[in-house]
């Protein structure tokens, strides 16, 4: 985990000290579960997955790179 510092108004802190004092569970943990829930709620659309990334120890030109392409996909399209 990474340590952040948070300031919060007095009365979000004696209300939070409240909240775990009653249910037990630790000010860091109810803190975190908010955070978790209000990014699960959130209606910012969420970025899919990186593509994956290589070195394939030579640079190529973006033509380069599309004649490439377009040889590997002409090859694909003969296979089938």
């Amino acid at each position: 985990m990474i340590k952040t510092s948070v300031y919060l108004p007095e009365e979000l802190e004696v209300r939070l000290d409240a909240e775990a004092a009653a249910t037990g569970v630790s000010k860091a943990e109810l803190i975190r579960r908010g955070i978790a829930m209000l990014l699960e709620h959130s209606t910012r659309p969420r970025q899919g997955n990186a593509l994956p990334v290589f070195d394939s120890g030579r640079t190529m030109t973006a033509e380069a790179m599309d004649d490439a392409l377009y040889e590997h996909i002409k090859e694909r399209s003969a296979r089938r």
